[in-house]
């Protein structure tokens, strides 16, 4: 168990000032400031400084109710009832002030129970802190996925050293373990001559290839085996999981005392927004005494409270193969996978080129093809069949801007072909030129239907894209085939692919428990006929369209690619694409995502097809 362990001297002078006030004597307003000095822990003292002197509770909540005056003579006898806020337990104690009044106005005269109960002049109060260990996170399984794991330290022990030697041996260090030697340097000489300088924390098996052999034959060099709440490898949901470490300033301030400095909490993702369920509560103890007695007296004493695991839906095995699939990939890219049946999210993977963003579930990006799904249920919706006739000219003109095919586009499926055909192999110019059967809100309304439903509050960082009111009609044609103002993140995408699995609108789930806000409901539901027709038609994309090489897959799949432009023109005037694919497995979907591709079936299909084989 971690112990935090604070004692400082409390000295209050014998009188404590209160300024004198109008009115019925001042006594009232006295008793204000009295009870207002008291909860701010920083009285007007003459003759001392009352703040310094309570600074073992200053990180702690007072609040502090006064009974009604009783006077006698120029006196005047306060009842007081305090309630602390010990890091979540409260104490509390009733007391008495004396108030005395004089020619300046109203004083309180001293009595050691305003500073706690029990407390003798001249002692020390102590808070002691002892929290159980951190509650783990664990899979739908039940599984611990965030657990104690084993690490080790790696540093030097300057007791082990003489202070001439400190400078070689941590520069040696620090170039062993591969950490900035000069920043190592200037942190190991800045401590005492007893300290363990940390310079890394290493698992097992990242120490095996980064320590080199002769580590231990550096002067002073240490490592201390212990072990850290950690998940089963250094980058697993790394950004969605997040990290626990040493509390920041910005932390300890915002915890109203409930988090004190060098005490272990959530620094980021789920670690951090549930922090105070993982971590529980502290064993406190309060003592008063005489500096250094080894006997204090105890004022107050509450057990500890252990944490609650955090149950997610993340499949291990799929988070794990997810992120080998990405390994490889350069530049930022991400693959969702949900269970359209639950709406589970089973893995949420970050390529390494992501530099720790969870594009994930809170990336924003046009999905360029994956959203004439959504397009494609609007089209349905205003009467046209899969088997009506579209026409995929060459290129289409709207209001001066001119909207190609992309240029592997297959000769063989342009002019009047039916709709599912212009899915199959995702020609861009059927459907924009069908722009006139839809509307602004035909599009939403498909959208929300799809699970579209913006950024809603559900217990983890989640954005579910926007379908905003076009500004023009070039605008309105760009965003049929999800470019223009359209934006999704992978998460996103992979929620439409399972909505048209699951036959309504899907939710995803990722933390047990935890009831979704903020979710649109959509004023036109998915139909099950819409859903099939969907499915069928995303089928066809890889029967006869754009995604054949994932034919041979069993089960069979269903899916739609996509390829969207960003970004500013080259020297030559082309743009950069995002690379999608969306696919449906059974009770699977997935959608994948690449930032910086050659097109959605070269570059995100065959993350899709690693994946799902």
């Amino acid at each position: 168990m971690r112990k935090h362990r604070y004692v400082a001297l409390l000295t209050i002078p014998a009188l404590l000032g209160l300024a004198a006030c109008t009115g019925d004597d001042g006594l009232s307003g006295a008793v204000d400031d009295l009870v207002a000095g008291l909860e701010d822990h920083a009285l007007d003292v003459s003759g001392g400084d009352f703040a310094a002197a309570v600074e073992p509770l200053a990180a702690y909540a007072l609040e502090v109710t006064a009974g009604e005056p009783e006077r006698d003579g120029r006196s005047a006898i306060v009842p007081l009832s305090f309630a602390w806020d010990i890091a979540g337990d409260a104490w509390t104690y009733d007391a008495t002030a004396t108030l005395d009044e004089g020619d300046d106005g109203w004083t309180v005269r001293w009595d050691p129970s305003l500073v706690a109960d029990g407390y003798a002049d001249g002692d020390a109060i102590a808070v002691s802190l002892e929290y159980p260990e951190r509650a783990e996170i664990t899979g739908p399984d039940g599984e611990a996925i965030v657990t104690e794991r084993p690490v080790t330290r790696y540093g030097l022990d300057k007791s082990w050293i003489e202070p001439d030697e400190v400078d070689d041996s941590a520069r040696r260090v620090a170039e062993a373990v591969g950490v900035d030697a000069d920043a190592f340097v200037a942190q190991a000489e800045a401590m005492g001559d007893q300290a363990f300088v940390e310079a890394i924390v290493l698992r097992p098996e990242d120490a095996a290839e980064r320590v080199p052999a002769d580590y231990a034959d550096i002067p002073g060099a240490s490592a201390i085996d212990t072990t850290m709440q950690l998940a089963p490898t250094s980058q697993f949901a790394r950004p969605l999981l997040g990290t626990v470490g040493e509390a920041t300033a910005e932390i300890i301030e915002q915890s109203d005392g409930e988090v004190l400095a060098g005490e272990q909490t959530g620094l980021s993702g789920l670690q951090m927004a549930y922090d105070a369920r993982l971590r529980g509560t502290p064993a406190v103890t309060i003592t008063s005494g005489p500096e250094g007695s080894e006997d204090p007296a105890e004022l107050a004493s509450f057990p500890a409270e252990d944490g609650e695991p955090l149950a997610i839906t993340l499949d291990e095995d799929l988070e794990t193969k997810a992120e080998q699939v990405l390994a490889g990939v350069d530049g930022a890219s991400a693959l969702v996978a949900i269970r359209p049946s639950t709406g589970g999210i089973l893995a949420a993977a970050n390529g390494q080129g992501n530099d720790g963003f969870d594009a994930a579930t809170s990336g924003q990006y046009a999905p360029g093809s994956t959203f004439k799904v959504v397009t494609t249920l609007a089209l349905l919706r205003s009467g046209m069949a899969p088997d009506d006739a579209v026409s995929c000219a060459e290129s289409v003109t709207v209001d001066g801007f001119e909207f190609h095919n992309y240029p592997d586009y297959p000769a063989g499926a342009t002019g009047d072909i039916p709709l599912r055909e212009a899915v199959a192999n995702s020609c861009n110019t059927a459907f924009v030129g069908s722009r006139g059967a839809i509307d602004d809100d035909a599009l939403e309304g498909a959208a929300a239907a799809l699970g579209l439903t913006g950024d809603p509050s559900l217990g983890y960082p989640a954005y579910l894209g926007q379908v905003p009111e076009s500004e023009s009609e070039t605008e309105f044609a760009a965003d049929l085939i999800g470019q223009g103002r359209i934006l999704a993140s992978p998460l996103a995408m992979a929620t439409v692919a399972a909505s048209v699995a699951a036959g309504h609108a899907v939710t995803p789930v990722l933390v047990d428990g935890v009831e979704p806000d903020g979710v649109v409901e959509p004023d036109e539901p998915l139909t099950d006929d819409e859903a099939a027709t969907l499915h069928e038609l995303m089928r066809g994309v890889v029967t006869d369209g754009s995604a054949s090489f994932l034919a041979g897959l069993s089960p069979e799949v269903a899916a739609k690619t996509g390829t969207a432009e960003y970004g500013e023109a080259d020297e030559s005037g082309e743009l950069a694409t995002h690379a999608w694919m969306i696919a449906i497995q059974g009770d699977l979907a997935v959608a994948a995502f690449v930032e910086t591709g050659s097109g959605g079936a070269s570059t995100a299909g065959p993350l899709v097809q690693a994946f799902l084989s």
